[in-house]
């Protein structure tokens, strides 16, 4: 399976990304610069976290306006697979791919610690090795993680099942003391209708190796292999 990472100008997990990917996962990854035009022989392309342009208008606005993100367009309607890690969300977000929008910080704060997720569908190519209601623990590093929908796109996303992850406590309960930054529904990541594209603002990069503290993101990316060693089918 060979990996993309989507590098724009002010990314800075890129390297982290594909780190994990070659030194961990063991897979082939490329790193795409933003001003190519295709994704021609990639199996899953990473859009990672960073303040891409600086975040100097709003946090993905104009990223998604970079020639590369025609060609992630193109590829997610034939099916393949993409995951936006943080500002990777919010450049879906942006783009259409995903529905909603994302929000400063209730408290205007930026907030860099480990947050609790409970799995909410298992049953996604970047989740199928979870348990649902499973509790994982994965940090977050973001100014503008307030998840936002309307009443409409919110009931839609519940109703299909596109919510993947909440922001929950250590026992998996969903309290608003738990959610570091004011998400509606305490939602922490989200996928779209045919479940190949996740948009989640922690960071699994950042945890998938014991040296850095847990390894509950490697499960992440381990789901992606699995999903992808069946052939594209779900399950173990």
């Amino acid at each position: 399976m060979k990996f993309g990472v989507v590098v724009f100008p002010g990314s800075n997990c890129d390297a982290d990304v594909k780190y994990v990917l070659e030194e961990v996962m063991k897979q082939p990854t490329d790193y795409i610069w933003h001003q190519e035009t295709s994704v021609e022989g990639y199996d899953c392309i990473i859009l990672p976290g960073g303040f891409s342009y600086g975040d100097y208008l709003r946090t993905g606005a104009i990223a998604r306006f970079s020639p590369i993100m025609k060609a992630v367009e193109e590829f997610a309607d034939r099916g393949g697979l993409v995951l936006g890690i943080c500002n990777g969300f919010q450049i879906l977000l942006e783009a259409g791919l995903l529905p909603g929008a994302m929000k400063i910080n209730d408290d205007l704060q930026f907030h860099c610690h480990y947050t609790y997720l409970r799995v909410e569908n298992n049953r996604t190519p970047f989740t199928n090795l979870l348990q649902e209601k499973q509790v994982i623990r994965i940090p977050i590093a973001h100014g503008e993680g307030n998840f936002y929908a309307d009443e409409e796109t919110l009931r839609e996303l519940e109703e299909n099942g596109q919510v993947v992850f909440r922001y929950c406590t250590p026992e998996g309960e969903i309290t608003p003391e738990a959610n570091p930054n004011g998400s509606v529904n305490n939602i922490a990541g989200i996928c779209n209708k045919d479940r190949n594209i996740l948009g989640m603002m922690p960071h699994p990069e950042r945890c998938a190796e014991e040296i850095l503290g847990g390894t509950d993101g490697s499960l992440i990316f381990a789901s992606i292999l699995e999903w992808w060693e069946r052939g594209g089918k779900l399950g173990r």
